[in-house]
């Protein structure tokens, strides 16, 4: 869906990991990354971010939260990160990356919180109830200091990802505020929910969904109540051109994630100020009827979009041209992707050893790939910066 993309609008990017590849510095199976492109739409978000009074927490489970992503966004101006889980909290923080926002979308497991509040003390805690706030707060008491809690709130006619269901009733938003100021270790900093902003396909526009309303409204409820300087987190869909949006909406916090690499469904549709910095790159295994069957293990075609024939660039040398699309057959979501069968019909077929590059909105975390971080690419010298896994760690690559 985004190789057209970003053979306009980053061909060199392209070029120089199809040339890495062939040289043995990238390995297939590979979420590849433009350090240079990256820095410079964390800066364009920021700026943004800044311009409206938005604090900016990065989001970096769909790079697999490499090193080189979270040092590329520090140059570009943002230094705190929104750990989706613990594993995002533990590689961001080892990255140099302060962790500004735990908790949401995944709720810390009982026996980790004391730990993460030591660690980490995190700027905001998001909780889905009272004895998650709980939890958070008795961490945070033994390690000295007082927590800012964030209410994951919900309502009737709200837009959930099936599994990410759950938080407070927003109409007793005032009650809950009460509640978790009373916590020892914790104080009621705000409220948040996800999306707040969804890609509607009929009108190929980005939307705020029913939640984003059901944060001004629960804002308006507690300024009624008293309540001053709340916290409106309203992530979702995140690029710089929708910050003015979200601000005028009430949101105080916003986390970019595909916008820092350029690959937020808006990004498919309109040409936006981010560019297109990621690309998954593999490696033609063997031919077998009249197919050629690419190293797999990092597939994601996200369910966001119907589905459409997917198009790889395949070829022993560096190039963008259109005869070097090949249409690719990918297993689906239930099967596991050791291969996908790229179409081998037709003059100059592909041979066992060519490079494969996709182009998609990844979510490297949740695959087996490799995270390749590259710098130089706007200077037109190339170098491979780290090679990770899905953890932020060194990968025992080639062995």
């Amino acid at each position: 869906m985004f190789l057209d993309v970003l053979r306009r609008r980053n061909p060199a990017f392209i070029e120089a990991a199809m040339a890495l590849h062939q040289q043995g510095l990238i390995p297939a199976n590979a979420y590849v990354l433009d350090l240079d492109a990256v820095e410079a739409n964390a800066r364009v978000i920021k700026v943004e971010a800044d311009k409206h009074g938005l604090k900016t927490f990065a989001m970096t489970k769909q790079v697999g939260r490499a090193s080189s992503f979270c040092a590329a966004v520090q140059r570009g101006g943002i230094d705190r990160a929104v750990a989706v889980d613990m594993a995002c909290a533990r590689a961001t923080h080892k990255a140099g990356l302060k962790v500004g926002h735990l908790g949401h979308l995944q709720q810390v497991a009982r026996h980790e919180a004391k730990a993460a509040a030591d660690r980490f003390r995190p700027d905001y805690w998001t909780v889905f109830n009272d004895t998650k706030a709980e939890e958070a707060a008795a961490g945070a008491k033994a390690a000295g200091y007082v927590q800012n809690l964030l209410a994951r709130i919900r309502a009737e006619g709200d837009t959930f990802y099936r599994g990410h269901e759950g938080g407070f009733d927003a109409s007793d938003v005032a009650a809950v505020a009460d509640r978790l100021d009373a916590v020892e270790g914790g104080r009621f900093a705000g409220i948040t929910t996800f999306p707040a902003l969804l890609f509607d396909h009929a009108s190929r526009k980005v939307l705020p969904t029913p939640n984003l309303a059901t944060l001004t409204k629960a804002a308006e409820a507690l300024a009624k109540a008293g309540r001053r300087d709340i916290e409106v987190n309203a992530p979702g869909t995140t690029s710089s051109v929708l910050l003015s949006a979200l601000a005028e909406a009430g949101a105080t916090q916003c986390e970019p994630g595909n916008g820092l690499h350029g690959t937020t469904a808006l990004h498919v549709m309109e040409d936006l100020p981010e560019r297109p910095a990621v690309l998954y790159l593999t490696e033609v295994s063997h031919l077998s009827g009249g197919k050629a069957y690419c190293f797999g293990g990092g597939f994601y075609i996200d369910p966001i979009f119907p589905d459409y024939d997917v198009k790889a660039i395949v070829g022993r040398e560096p190039t963008v041209s259109t005869g070097a699309l090949r249409s690719v057959e990918v297993p689906p979501p239930s099967a596991i992707d050791y291969y996908a069968m790229i179409d081998a019909a037709g003059p100059a077929a592909p041979q066992p050893g060519d490079t494969a590059v996709f182009g998609f909105r990844g979510q490297a975390f949740v695959t087996r790939a490799f995270v390749v971080g590259v710098s130089g690419i706007s200077k037109g010298a190339p170098k491979v910066e780290t090679t990770e896994n899905s953890f932020g760690e060194t990968a025992a690559w080639p062995v």
